[in-house]
């Protein structure tokens, strides 16, 4: 099937296209020579990911098309760094590997938290615990995630504590 496009002279001799003639075929190859990658495939894998209610900005779809050049590149570099003159699959698999640990690593950082968060529950349970069985009359009790007086700071708190009881004496 032929495709018809508009093509006029104008009045300087120069052929003129009329690009909305050209259709997609124009808009594919300015989008390759744009594009490491051609964008129809990369939107056809978000829209199978995205519900069928998403539309996708075409900023979006340029930003996916120009990260995964990224990617790529940074990939190909790491691959370059091989001694051999081959690229094999081990070479790939080394290069992409960061990459393909980033589910791993974020499950790790939640199970890190979430054992800390335990640590500080077991802390403050001690805590509770010490200040109830071993209570002191020499200073006041120390609670975990309280900052402590320094030795100034509780001779300030003492005088505006003793002015407080001269204000109610008085009264």
């Amino acid at each position: 099937m032929e495709d018809k496009k508009d093509i006029g002279v104008g009045s300087s001799g120069e052929e003129i296209v009329n690009e909305e003639a050209l259709g997609e075929e124009a808009l594919g190859e300015e989008e390759d020579k744009r594009f490491a990658f051609a964008m129809a495939p990369i939107v056809r894998l978000m829209r199978a990911e995205l519900d069928s209610d998403k539309m996708i900005r075409s900023r979006v779809k340029v930003e996916m098309n120009l990260w995964l050049e990224k990617i790529c590149r940074k990939i190909a570099a790491k691959i370059n760094e091989s001694d051999y003159t081959m690229v094999g699959l081990d070479d790939f698999k080394t290069a992409i590997e960061p990459y393909e640990m980033v589910d791993d690593v974020e499950q790790e950082r939640h199970r890190i938290v979430a054992s800390m968060e335990k640590i500080k529950q077991d802390c403050d349970s001690l805590i509770r615990d010490v200040n109830r069985k071993f209570v002191s009359f020499d200073g006041p009790v120390v609670r975990y995630g309280e900052e402590t007086l320094d030795d100034s700071e509780a001779d300030e708190a003492d005088e505006v504590d003793e002015t407080d009881e001269d204000v109610v004496e008085n009264s």
